[in-house]
């Protein structure tokens, strides 16, 4: 059996499988405060009838660092930098306690310059008088040589609950994206881990046996412990499982537009010729670029439980969530308030959602069902506004799916797939305003735990060669060979398949056979005084994310 978790916003979703079917389901409050408790809540809901020894499999997807980041509720981070000539680290700075080091190492992994041990003294004795607990140390080759990384680790070891060095979140050579990419790493780290401590607890209270996985952004799964020291991963995992989930429930070999339609926000996803859509280089957080490989989402602060307003005579819908609808005991009028009051559903306490609307239209002097119509009206506007955007950035640049790039694409979606609670309420009035087909598939509203139930583990190889040396290592493996001066990208990327296909049964992802994908590949020749000395080589593969089948 496989059992799947989505810590969402509002809900936390669960589903037992086996052979393909739910033998059972949960829909539970998230709790914030408490995520122990929503975790167990659901875990009891589920397991009532099962056996967790018969648990195979145990994946989980979350909107918690995503949430973090949106809400402002990530901690501090004491940045340190070094770079080096070339490029001006200053242009990248990020967070209030951002230190540039001088120090230098060059782009074949040589120290030019030491790293200034005063200025780094300097440096953390700034954080730690301001009580700073986790840190980022990110210098500019250190995918070259991660020894300057390495020693600002060392000098803050004392004062650091966590350090993220930047050599370990990626290979690629790019600089700033590293330097926000470990940024939000540390600063999520607390947050997570408590997250994790929660699920782990909840999980040996219920004798579940089987190995946790947490989903990653870019549609697949990685060990739970490695997550705890990769935090970023785990952005737009909520998404993630949304868009995993829909090729779960739906064959889907068109163009089309995935929606899951939360209590808090609307996530939004595109798949061009049945396959969703990619963020090669990284995503976007807070307007900084990073590392972070994903699935192609955004969100908007569109879901059942979103604020009522009035600005300038107008209604508004969000972005806000002020707890739950009246319908469920809120205090405050939201979005399914007025859809119960216009009849579209009766969810919970309905007289309690009229009292809400009738309430709010009072205070602006107008009708109740004017009110509920326009709340309703806006925001399958701003969801449909925002499907429009993304559609028109998408065919502003080539176009990258999970799979490939698809030369000279045009995505032009027909269809509307709507996952989530309110998805039924929603379908008709999406229908007549899309003017397209809309389906809402069979478990829409537990569609993002069966995505991350089914959710294919991502196991990751990264081999780096040194022809002038004549050595190939792939380092998570413990992989030391021998190469010759004539050695290849080519060869490269063989060899990073063939350990990682001998190494799939270490990570419990032998389920069918996995297709490999080279996530990362790159060469540069080594130039002595003599001419050409050797290549550097590094190649990353990953099994490609999917659903078991």
């Amino acid at each position: 059996m496989y059992l799947g978790i989505d810590v969402g916003g509002t809900h936390t979703d669960a589903v037992v499988l086996k052979d393909g079917k739910i033998v059972a389901s949960a829909k539970v409050p998230t709790d914030h405060h408490n995520l122990f408790s929503s975790v167990s809540k659901a875990l009891d809901s589920v397991l009532y009838d099962v056996k967790p020894h018969d648990i195979r499999r145990f994946n989980l997807s979350t909107t918690l660092s995503t949430n973090a980041i949106v809400e402002g509720r990530t901690e501090e981070v004491g940045v340190i930098v070094s770079s080096g000539p070339g490029i001006d680290p200053e242009n990248f700075r990020i967070g209030g306690f951002y230190h540039v080091i001088p120090g230098s190492i060059d782009h074949r992994g040589k120290e030019v310059r030491a790293l200034d041990v005063a200025a780094l003294d300097r440096a953390v004795a700034a954080c730690r008088e301001a009580g700073v607990s986790v840190f980022a140390a990110v210098t500019k080759f250190s995918t070259r040589n991660p020894a300057q990384e390495n020693a600002i680790a060392a000098a803050v070891a004392d004062q650091a609950d966590f350090v993220s060095r930047g050599h370990r979140i990626s290979g690629m050579l790019n600089f700033p994206r590293r330097i926000s990419t470990a940024y939000y790493n540390a600063a999520v780290w607390r947050t997570y881990n408590e997250f994790a401590d929660a699920v782990a607890g909840a999980a040996e209270d219920y004798g579940l046996l089987s190995r946790i996985n947490i989903l990653k952004a870019d549609g697949g799964t990685m060990p739970f412990s490695v997550s705890r020291d990769q935090p970023v991963e785990s952005i737009l995992s909520g998404p993630a499982a949304s868009v995993m989930g829909t090729i779960a429930l739906c064959d889907i070999s068109e163009d089309c537009v995935i929606l899951d339609i939360g209590g808090t926000t609307t996530d939004i996803a595109v798949f061009a010729d049945g396959a969703p859509l990619i963020e090669t280089e990284g995503i976007e957080v807070g307007s900084y670029p990073t590392l972070v490989r994903a699935l192609k989402t955004t969100s908007i602060g569109v879901g059942g439980d979103s604020r009522l307003h009035v600005v300038e005579g107008r209604v508004r819908v969000g972005p806000e969530r002020n707890g739950p609808p009246m319908a469920l005991g809120g205090a405050r009028p939201a979005l399914m308030d007025a859809f119960n009051y216009l009849e579209l559903t009766d969810l919970g306490d309905v007289a309690a959602s009229r009292a809400g609307i009738e309430s709010l239209a009072a205070l602006w002097d107008t009708f109740p069902e004017k009110m509920a119509r326009e709340a309703v009206e806006a925001s399958v506007t701003a969801i449909l506004d925002a499907v429009e955007d993304m559609i028109w950035a998408i065919n502003a640049k080539p176009v990258y799916t999970i799979h490939e790039l698809l030369a000279d694409k045009r995505v032009d979606p027909r269809t509307l797939y709507v996952m989530g609670g309110p998805a039924m309420a929603f379908q008709p009035l999406l229908s007549r305003a899309w003017g397209g087909r809309v389906v809402v598939p069979e478990n829409y509203a537990v569609a993002n735990a069966i995505g991350a139930a089914l959710t294919r583990t991502t196991v990751e190889a990264e081999l780096f060669a040194d022809t002038e040396k004549g050595r190939m290592f792939i380092p998570k493996f413990g992989v030391e060979e021998a190469v010759g001066a004539n050695y290849r990208l080519a060869d490269a990327e063989a060899d990073a398949r063939r350990h990682l296909l001998a190494r799939l049964g270490e990570f419990e992802a032998l389920d069918e056979d996995p297709e490999v994908d080279v996530t990362e590949a790159g060469e540069f020749n080594m130039v002595g005084m003599r001419g050409e000395r050797g290549r550097n080589i590094r190649v990353k593969c990953q099994i490609r994310p999917g659903i078991l089948k």
